[in-house]
């Protein structure tokens, strides 16, 4: 008798994945200015000071969170907590409730720091502002879309099955840069043809943080995968492709 912790546990991924996918689609219109009720350049304008500080808050909740609750340490910890199966799930859930309570709380900074007028110039920049969604999105797909949001880990335990992680990829983007997703932010975050000082704050703050943990990643993923990772990174560059990268042929 009792609840099936399987289906408990599944559920609740499902419901981790859909609270991800929902609030992953307000961040394109969020950052984008676009139909969503609250964007980075919307709602009533305040000191620019209290602005500038709650954003601050805001941001640094964010990577706090993220950075810590990502490294293996605090895993092997929150783990005697959270049962193993819907650990990713409820970090997927933490990252995106912190991102809800951003987008919400976020004050506008609306003085313009740039503005393109030039048609093609617009045009070009949302192409861009498209271009590095899309590369987010595609790049999950390329290593493991559900592996990543928490998907697989619910649905092997379903079945009764043994997680394993999931083979270490080079397809497609991961030719070229080895972080596809965090190059998509960075284009996504940046490309925009009316930037506010709101807008300029969050681009930069994302940014470092994420070349910041992008160092972090690359010790763990050199930790987990020693020598393979090492010939990874001396032929594909971190973020900017082609550069640093040694000759491919004879592969």
């Amino acid at each position: 008798g009792g609840v099936d912790m399987g289906i408990v546990a599944f559920v609740y991924g499902i419901v981790c994945y859909l609270i991800f996918f929902i609030t992953f689609l307000y961040a394109i219109g969020f950052v984008g200015n676009l139909i969503v009720p609250k964007t980075i350049d919307s709602g009533p304008v305040g000191p620019v000071t209290t602005a500038f500080i709650v954003n601050l808050i805001l941001l640094g909740l964010f990577a706090v969170q993220h950075s810590v609750m990502a490294r293996p340490g605090f895993k092997k910890w929150w783990t005697q907590f959270v049962p193993r199966p819907v650990e990713r799930s409820t970090y997927v859930l933490f990252t995106n409730l912190i991102l809800i309570l951003l987008f919400w709380q976020w004050r506008p900074m609306a003085d313009v720091v740039w503005q393109f007028e030039n048609t093609a110039g617009r045009f070009v920049l949302i192409g861009l502002f498209w271009i590095g969604w899309g590369a987010v999105l595609l790049s999950t797909f390329m290593i493991d879309h559900f592996d990543l949001f928490g998907l697989r880990q619910v649905y092997l335990h379903l079945r009764g099955l043994e997680y394993t992680p999931g083979e270490f990829k080079t397809t497609a983007l991961y030719r070229y840069v080895r972080h596809p997703i965090m190059l998509g932010f960075v284009i996504a975050f940046w490309a925009t043809p009316e930037m506010t000082q709101g807008h300029l704050l969050f681009a930069i703050a994302t940014t470092g943080y994420i070349l910041i943990g992008i160092q972090f990643e690359e010790r763990d993923l050199r930790t987990s995968l020693g020598q393979r990772y090492k010939e990874y990174s001396r032929q594909v560059s971190m973020l900017i492709p082609l550069l640093g990268r040694k000759s491919r042929e004879g592969e």
